[in-house]
């Protein structure tokens, strides 16, 4: 199984988001990430800037700049 984690920039910093990641679905408004174990969450005013699947890390940027 491949599980990734999700991170966003904000600024110079970046925040973990959700560890083992299992489904991440893009929406027009923004995105939502699922684990196995924890509630889906909705993130909203970002999109998938980057996806390292080397290392297993999707990077979300905030769309407003």
């Amino acid at each position: 199984m491949c599980q990734m984690s999700v991170l966003q920039e904000k600024g110079e910093q970046i925040e973990i988001v959700m560890e083992n990641a299992s489904l991440l679905e893009v929406s027009d408004d923004g995105v939502k990430v699922s684990s196995l174990f924890d509630p889906p969450r909705t993130i909203n005013g970002v999109r998938v800037a980057k996806i390292d699947f080397m290392n297993g890390k999707v990077f979300l940027e905030n769309t407003n700049g």
